[in-house]
Formats: structure tokens, sequence, C-alpha cells
């Protein structure tokens, strides 16, 4: 049994309704990393998760209704692997590393994950033409960052003379270019560049650095 129907013709999944999503969910992030998204038909899907196409019909109504699940699942899991590192340190400068390296820690340790990522941002639009990948959650997170970024410029745990804002979204943008780097380069030195990037931002920020000619003053 996978799922059950109420009158109204609303799913109520079970546990092995659950379980069998998550397959579904598993197999189109691979396959969309190893064949793009264009390639990631429903067919190739159902093969590499060793079911018929007719089950993934039964348990989303579309390949975009899919590729909503796939992106939502992504960002869960890396919510899920960023939040523990980051309470378990104290302290501007070393949540705001902890913030970049764990970011990017996600990226390599998902690889297939974020490919995913990138071709769904490159290549899905509904039917209306608009981006399948929803942006509202990347602005939020930006959002949240450059609070974060401000309440540590409050209590004097990062300098005070740069607008939070523009360096939240110098961060999410260093970031955020990552996957696409991934995906481009199989021999890129990920712990590197994310040792790197958490340098040149503590540099940027730390209270301890002199302030920028013209700010501050």
């Amino acid at each position: 049994m996978q799922s059950d129907i109420e009158p109204s013709g609303q799913k109520i999944l079970t546990f092995t309704g659950v379980a069998r999503r998550a397959q579904i969910v598993a197999a189109a992030i691979d396959t969309i990393a190893e064949v793009s998204y264009g390639q990631a038909s429903l067919v190739r899907i159902a093969q590499r998760a060793e079911i018929s196409k007719g089950v993934i019909a039964y348990h989303f109504d579309s390949k975009e209704e899919l590729v909503k699940e796939v992106v939502t699942e992504v960002l869960s899991k890396a919510r899920d692997y960023m939040v523990p590192r980051m309470n378990a340190v104290s302290g501007g400068r070393e949540k705001l590393r902890v913030y970049i390296e764990s970011n990017i820690g996600f990226m390599a340790e998902h690889r297939n994950h974020m490919i995913a990522i990138v071709e769904i941002a490159r290549g899905a639009r509904e039917t209306s033409g608009r981006q399948t990948f929803d942006v509202s959650s990347l602005e939020a997170g930006t959002a949240a960052l450059a609070e974060l970024l401000v309440g540590f410029q409050a209590s004097g745990e990062l300098r005070g003379d740069f607008d939070a804002r523009v360096m939240a979204e110098t961060i999410r943008a260093a970031i955020d270019a990552v996957p696409r780097r991934i995906a481009a380069d199989s021999d890129l030195d990920v712990d590197l560049y994310r040792r790197d990037l958490a340098n040149l931002f503590d540099l940027a920020t730390r209270a301890d650095t002199p302030d920028v000619e013209g700010r501050g003053r």
C-alpha cells in the first residue's frame, strides 16, 4: 500500500507512500545531475528508481511538481546540515565562518544535489514560462544573513562600518557561485575553496580591522 485516498480525492500518504516519494525524489536528483534537466524524463527517472512511470504519476501529478519537491528536499537538507553546526559555535566571527564553510561543505558532500539545483535553475519552467525554482527562498536567505550581520555589528563582534545588506548579498553571491564550479570541475578543491572564502569574509568583517576610508568616520 502506498497511500489512501479520501472521498474528496485528496491523497493521504502512508509511511510507505512517504518512502516511495523520497525514493522518486532521490532518483530525480541523480538523474538530473547525470543527464541534465532537459534530458531527465520521467521514464529515465523511473528507470533509475526501478519502478514504472505510472508509479511516479501516482505520487506526482507532473514533472513540474516533482521538480518543486526536489528543490524543497535540497533546501531542507541544507538547513539540517548547517543549523546544528552554526548552533555549536558562539560569537559573530565564528558563526559567520561556520555559515560559509557549512554552506560549501554541504555542497561538497551533496554534489548531485547541487548539480541538480543548477540544472533546475537553468532550465525548469512552469507552463506560464516562470522559473520553477522559487528565487524568493534565496532572497529570504540573504535577508536573514543581513539581519544576523546587523546583530553582530550591534554587539561589536563585527565591524560596524560596512553595509550589512551589501555584505550579505556579496557573501551569498560568492557561495551561490560554487554549485556551478562543482558542476563544471570535478577536480575542484572544495576544502581550499571554502577555507579561502571564509578567510576572505572574516578579514572583511572582523572588528579589529581598520575602518575603510570614508566609512565609519
